[in-house]
């Protein structure tokens, strides 16, 4: 067996897994680190599909930006790990009816669909004319968008931040 596969396939259990941790984890903030895993698991899936620009953005704006945003709105709130939730079993038959839609509607799609094996895949990097772009032609709207998330992420520590008055 090729190594790229088992790559892969540890890969998607990890995206997966940490999903599953997001969904089902009872604690915000091991859902906010497990929110981590999977960001970084669909850069590794990106970067499989031959996207390494989409997987970069995707570290860099998900992982870099988003996440720490929530991590920092998540510690930065107190007592958000105490909360108690009365009515966890409210919702929980529509939600596995829902589900149970989805997985038939999934599992009809694919078994209905023709795939076509590709011939042989040629990886090309895709980051040159985009890298080129950003430096040269969209140089302005990119370091306006840069000045814009950090003024995003000062607002978000001012008010999430307790004062105290002496």
């Amino acid at each position: 067996m090729q190594l790229s596969p088992v790559i892969f396939y540890l890969i998607a259990a990890l995206t997966v897994g940490s999903a599953a941790m997001v969904a089902f984890s009872r604690n915000i903030v091991y859902s906010a680190f497990s929110l981590l895993g999977t960001f970084g698991g669909v850069a590794g899936i990106y970067v499989f599909l031959g996207a390494d620009f989409v997987a970069g953005v995707q570290v860099l704006i998900y992982v870099g930006g988003i996440l720490v945003l929530i991590l920092f709105a998540v510690m930065l709130t107190h007592r958000i790990a105490d909360v108690q939730i009365t009515n966890r079993s409210v919702g929980r038959i529509p939600a596995l009816v829902v589900i149970g839609i989805f997985i038939f509607l999934l599992i009809q799609s694919i078994r209905e669909t023709p795939w076509a094996k590709a011939k042989e895949i040629v990886y090309a990097p895709t980051t040159t004319i985009i890298g080129e772009w950003f430096l040269e032609r969209y140089l302005l709207p990119f370091e306006l968008a840069s000045v814009v998330l950090l003024a995003a992420l000062i607002g978000a520590v001012v008010l999430a931040r307790k004062e105290t008055r002496e």
